[in-house]
């Protein structure tokens, strides 16, 4: 009877944490169809082919960027190895639309860049007058994506690679391979599932960022999802345009696993790899390719910001930074402790349980993390505001005044967002924790006669404590940088940390946020490097 009431709690919070997906659905059949079937007879084409070509160039610089570093730094020897087994993840501490004002600053007309080409050959000319690469278009945004959201696919390929050990390469050089066809005929099909996973992360990012695409004057479905609902208040044609990006998602995976077909990947590890010693211009190549990627996509970005800071100091004379950093933390902070809770529960949950769905609660509430955080805003939205309209119409009718956006309109909305959004990670990080807890613990505290409450509390907290702090900090990291959710449901008068630098790197003013950008940046350091420490282990 006790497991049942674990059992059954955590089916009501599983259900409770899906429920906007299901309200997206619905919303998405409204009859309020006008304004979507305008866009769909006029733009909405041009947004969904800007969408498919911006994802698939992040897909392909990503790859080009993570694939061939993995690769060195898992199976060869070089000059700073050690050093790039992690300054390659550092990029993904940087917010993409902060490197996107950088190097627009650095390229335009009127940057060091090219003011410094114009003095060289003595040449003081308009714009028009010569030719120069644009990159506030689609490759450029794809670019810099990719430049801070490809160490999630350097990670999980370095990994892999890892794993399949340098013996199954071996033979094939015995057997007359050259080293390119060995990699690309043996190493790259086994890490097939790895490589697919990573491209699904870095797809699904791309395909919800909204600030560097509206940067960069692109649009896509993303902005068109805000202009529905921000621009124009019409839910129902936002939850439309959200339901085609999701419907995207789960098509590229069934498209994917229907062409995996029956395939199956198996490798045995072997131990300690034997590295191929690179040398001569191997090695300097293999340098300064992993030399450019931590330049390009974290040393010259913090450099630049540091200089910014540094410049512009005093600006922040009436505290406001303090406050929005404090109002960061906690809602961080909130969220954070929240999915750790609720991930406990599911995974403690699914231990004590026998029945044969004891499982299904914890997967159910982790599906939202693929999801764009555009979309799942939206989806927060619609039952929030049925719900807030339902008690509204209700006290009218009882003769007292409407509450208002009791939800919607507070930070509660921000939070659960936040909880939904980021569930599936707290589950991960503590299911592993509790699946190496020996079952002979619990038939112990259970012959004692211990609780089910007892048990988690003198047992399993103490033995998972670290894994507990490892998904409270990496939770309230991803709630620190998270930028489209907090852009669609923050109150009036509330920014986060994003959401300040954000506004003035779209007013072109990223100089007086840029302490504020390096905050974001030194939280995600810590994580960062801890997740690296973890796959070397």
């Amino acid at each position: 009877m006790r497991n049942h009431k674990w059992l059954t709690g955590a089916w009501v919070i599983a259900i409770f944490l899906i429920l906007p997906v299901l309200f997206l659905f619905v919303q998405s059949v409204a009859s309020d169809t006008q304004l979507f079937e305008h866009l769909w007879a006029t733009v909405l084409s041009d947004y969904i082919i800007n969408t498919i070509q911006l994802v698939l160039l992040v897909l392909l610089f990503s790859a080009l960027f993570a694939l061939p570093t993995a690769w060195l730094v898992a199976m060869c020897d070089f000059p700073g190895r050690q050093y790039f087994q992690w300054l390659l993840m550092l990029p993904l501490a940087m917010p993409a639309y902060v490197v996107a004002y950088i190097y627009t600053d650095l390229f335009d007309f009127s940057g060091p860049i090219q003011k410094g080409l114009r003095t060289l050959f003595q040449s003081e000319v308009a714009v028009d007058q010569y030719w120069f690469f644009e990159i506030r278009n689609i490759p450029g945004a794809a670019l810099m994506l990719a430049l801070v959201l490809y160490p999630y696919l350097y990670l999980i390929a370095r990994t892999a690679f890892l794993e399949q050990g340098s013996h199954l390469f071996q033979v094939s050089r015995s057997l007359g391979q050259e080293p390119w066809s060995s990699f690309r005929r043996i190493a790259m099909p086994l890490c097939r599932p790895a490589i697919v996973v990573g491209l699904m992360f870095i797809g699904a990012e791309a395909l919800g960022d909204f600030a560097t695409v509206h940067y960069f004057a692109v649009n896509t479905l993303t902005t068109a999802v805000y202009d529905s609902w921000l621009g124009h208040g019409s839910l129902s044609a936002a939850a439309k345009i959200s339901i085609l990006m999701l419907i995207g998602v789960m098509g590229i995976l069934a498209i994917e696993r229907w062409q995996r077909g029956r395939q199956r990947f198996y490798h045995k590890y072997t131990g300690q790899n034997a590295l191929f010693k690179l040398f001569g211009w191997q090695a300097n190549a293999a340098v300064l390719y992993c030399l450019f990627l931590v330049l390009s996509g974290f040393i010259l970005p913090v450099i630049t910001l540091l200089s910014y800071a540094i410049d512009y100091a005093s600006l922040d004379s009436d505290g406001q930074l303090g406050n929005v950093l404090l109002q960061t933390m906690w809602l961080a902070l909130s969220a954070a402790v929240m999915t750790t809770g609720l991930a406990v529960v599911f995974n403690f949950t699914t231990r004590i349980s026998t029945s044969m769905g004891a499982a299904l609660p914890a997967k159910i509430s982790s599906m939202s993390y693929m999801m764009p955080s555009t979309v799942l805003a939206i989806a927060v939205l619609i039952p929030m505001a049925l719900f807030e309209n339902t008690v509204n119409d209700f006290w009218v009718a009882m003769g007292y005044q409407a509450p208002g956006l009791f939800l919607s309109g507070t930070t509660f909305a921000l939070v659960f967002a936040f909880v939904v959004r980021f569930q599936a990670v707290a589950n991960g990080t503590i299911e592993a924790s509790f699946l190496a807890v020996s079952p002979s613990l619990d038939m112990a505290a259970k012959s004692l006669g211990k609780s089910n409450k007892q048990m988690l509390g003198l047992i399993h907290l103490p033995l998972i404590k670290k894994s507990l702090f490892a998904a409270l900090l990496l939770v309230f990291i991803e709630c620190l940088k998270e930028l489209p959710a907090a852009l669609l449901l923050r109150p009036f008068n509330f920014d986060t940390l994003a959401t300040f630098v954000y506004q003035y790197v779209s007013d072109e003013q990223l100089e007086q946020a840029a302490f504020a950008a390096i905050l974001i940046v030194l939280a995600g350091l810590y994580p960062v490097i801890r997740l690296t420490q973890t796959g070397e282990k």
